[in-house]
C-alpha cells in the first residue's frame, strides 16, 4: 500500500526488517556467545554470520505471512520476487575470483604499482582502491569488489595490521565501488534500476556522474594511502602469485565466460547456463584452477535474496518518504536511507514515482550511490567484499560502527563532488 494505513503484512514485514538490521549490528554478540556457550556454538556461529542474517529473517517473514494470510499467498509473494541480482552476484563472484582472472589482475596491478613513485605496499594499495573499483563500470561492481578484496586481503587484512587501517580500507573500498560503477549505465545496481525507465545511457552517465565519481575515487584512494603511509610501508605488498603461470588461452576463455555473464546479466537462464559450462570447463582443466569460492558466493547470494524478500514489502513507507522532497534535501535523504536499505531498491522505488524532474532523478541516484559504503546492506556488492575480508578481523566479525566510521570520510568526499 502506498497511501493510507499499511496492511498487517506490511507492518509485520517492516518490523522483521528492523529486527534484521538490528541483528546485523549484533553479530559480534553472537560470536561471543559461541565461546560462552560451546554446547550451542554451531547455532551462535551461524547467527554471527552477517551473510546469513537477512536470509534467516526472510524465512521468519514468510512464516509470518503464512499465518497472517495463507500459505499459498506467502508462497505466491516469494515466487513473485525477482532473484536475478542474487543469482548474478553469486555467478560473477565465482568467475571473477577464479585463478586465471585473479592472477591476471593481480599481476597487472603489481606491474603498474612498480611504475608509480610509491613504495610497493603503497602502490598496490592505491591501485586496489582506485583502479579496480573504476573497472566496476565495465565488469560490474560485484566483480570489481571480488577482485579488489582478494587483491587487498593478503597484505592489508592480516592480524598484525592495525584495526583502524582495516576499517578505513574497508570503508574506502565500499564507497569507491559504489560510486566507481557509475561511469556506465549497466554496471551499478542502483543505476540499472533506473537506466531503462529514465532513458539514461553511458554517455549521459559519464558526463553527469562518471567524471565526478572517478575524481572522488582517486581522492579517497590517495587520501587513505597518504594517511596510512607509515603503516603501509610496514605492510609489504604480497608478490604476484608464484604459482605456475596460467596459459593465455585459459585466461582468455575465463574472460569470455566473464564477459558473457556480464552481457546477459538480466537473463538468468543465459548466465546460469554459461556458469554451468564454466564449472564443466574448470573440471576439465583442474591444473589451472584453484578452489572456486562457491561457499562464499552462496552465502552472499543468500544474504541478497533475503534482502529482496524483506525489501519487497517496504514500499508503503519508502515511496511516500521520497515523494514531494526537494532535490537538495532528497540527496541527503537518499544517502541516509541507503544505509538501512539496499540502494538499488531505493532507486527502483524512485523509478515508480511519476512526473519527477531531472533534478529529482539526479538527486536520488547520486544520494544512493554516495551512501553505498556506510553499511553492509547499503550496496549489493558489499557482502561479497565482507565475505572475503572478514577473516582479517577479530573473531571474523566486522563491527558495523567501525565500518560506518571508516566510510564516513570517503562518503563526505563523494557527497561533495556528487551533490
Amino acid at each position: 500500500m502506498l497511501h493510507g494505513l499499511a496492511s498487517a503484512p506490511e507492518l509485520f514485514a517492516t518490523l522483521v526488517f528492523g529486527l534484521a538490521i538490528l541483528h546485523t549490528f549484533s553479530t559480534g554478540l553472537f560470536a561471543r556467545l559461541a565461546h560462552a556457550q560451546p554446547r550451542h556454538a554451531g547455532l551462535w556461529h551461524l547467527l554471527a554470520e552477517v551473510e546469513v542474517v537477512f536470509g534467516v529473517w526472510a524465512c521468519v517473514l514468510i512464516a509470518g505471512l503464512a499465518l497472517l494470510q495463507t500459505p499459498d499467498e506467502a508462497i505466491g509473494y516469494l515466487e513473485g520476487r525477482n532473484f536475478t541480482e542474487p543469482m548474478f552476484v553469486f555467478v560473477i563472484m565465482v568467475i571473477a575470483a577464479s585463478r586465471p582472472i585473479l592472477q591476471g589482475v593481480i599481476g597487472l596491478v603489481h606491474g603498474l604499482a612498480r611504475r608509480l613513485p610509491l613504495g610497493a605496499g603503497q602502490g598496490v594499495y592505491f591501485l586496489g582502491l582506485a583502479l579496480v573499483p573504476l573497472l566496476g563500470s565495465f565488469i560490474t561492481e560485484p566483480a570489481a569488489m571480488t577482485l579488489a578484496a582478494f587483491l587487498l586481503r593478503d597484505a592489508y587484512f592480516q592480524p598484525r595490521v592495525p584495526a583502524r587501517l582495516k576499517y578505513a580500507t574497508l570503508g574506502v573500498l565500499f564507497v569507491n565501488v559504489s560510486i566507481g560503477g557509475t561511469l556506465t549505465h549497466f554496471a551499478a545496481p542502483p543505476v540499472l534500476m533506473v537506466a531503462g525507465p529514465w532513458a539514461w545511457d553511458t554517455p549521459f552517465m559519464l558526463a553527469t556522474f562518471g567524471w565526478k565519481a572517478a575524481l572522488a575515487v582517486c581522492i579517497n584512494a590517495a587520501g587513505a594511502t597518504l594517511l596510512f603511509r607509515a603503516e603501509l610501508a610496514r605492510c609489504a605488498a604480497q608478490p604476484a602469485p608464484a604459482s605456475a603461470a596460467v596459459p593465455m588461452g585459459v585466461t582468455a576463455i575465463h574472460l569470455l565466460f566473464l564477459a558473457g555473464v556480464v552481457l546477459f546479466a538480466h537473463h538468468p537462464a543465459m548466465f546460469m547456463g554459461l556458469f554451468l559450462f564454466f564449472l564443466g570447463y574448470t573440471e576439465a582443466y583442474p591444473r589451472h584452477q584453484s578452489r572456486l569460492i562457491l561457499r562464499e558466493g552462496l552465502l552472499v547470494a543468500f544474504f541478497l535474496a533475503g534482502l529482496v524478500v524483506l525489501g519487497g514489502l517496504q514500499r508503503w513507507w519508502l515511496q511516500p518518504t521520497l515523494g514531494g522532497v526537494a532535490p537538495d534535501a532528497l540527496f541527503f535523504l537518499a544517502t541516509g536511507l541507503t544505509a538501512i536499505t539496499d540502494n538499488a531498491a531505493l532507486t527502483y522505488l524512485a523509478s515508480l514515482v511519476e512526473g519527477v524532474s531531472p533534478e529529482f532523478k539526479y538527486a536520488i541516484v547520486a544520494g544512493a550511490v554516495t551512501g553505498g559504503g556506510l553499511t553492509v546492506i547499503a550496496n549489493a556488492p558489499n557482502p561479497a567484499g565482507l565475505a572475503i575480508l572478514k577473516g582479517g578481523f577479530a573473531e571474523e566479525s566486522v563491527s558495523p560502527l567501525g565500518l560506518l566510521l571508516g566510510a564516513l570520510g570517503p562518503t563526505v568526499v563523494a557527497a561533495a563532488l556528487l551533490f
